[in-house]
């Protein structure tokens, strides 16, 4: 699989006046539900006073993150590398490198791997952790 790009993301940053996070300094933490799901913390709760949070996730192929909902939180995923499938709110869409997706607060969602693996850039406001 060409992960390139997600590698680039991987050892990117999160620039604001004053403070640059590296990503490449942050540890990669097993996901505590769904079994081949690994999660990069790029920005919590604690930096943002709760508001918002922004997390690498990469799945494993042939692995999923299950049918779930938050609460509170809307959530966003950019596809950066690999393909699969997200089930948002009932209808099945196609994950691909450059697909952008919301899901609202208590909308049920579920996301696949395809066969490659895949690789998000996933963002919570208010923040998930």
């Amino acid at each position: 699989m060409n992960n390139e790009v997600f590698e680039a993301f991987n050892k990117g940053s999160f620039a604001i006046p004053g403070k640059v996070i590296a990503f490449d300094q942050i540890n990669w933490s097993k996901h505590p539900t769904f079994e081949g799901v690994e999660l990069k913390h790029i920005v919590t709760a604690a930096q943002t006073d709760g508001q918002f949070s922004y997390h690498l996730v990469r799945i494993a192929p042939g692995c999923a993150i299950k049918n779930h909902i938050h609460e509170t939180q809307l959530e966003t995923h950019e596809v950066i590398a690999g393909s699969g499938v997200c089930i948002n709110d009932g209808t099945k869409l196609a994950y691909a490198p450059g697909v952008v997706s919301l899901m609202p607060a208590k909308v049920p969602h579920e996301v696949a791997a395809g066969e490659d693996g895949l690789y998000l850039f996933a963002k919570f406001m208010p923040a998930l952790c």
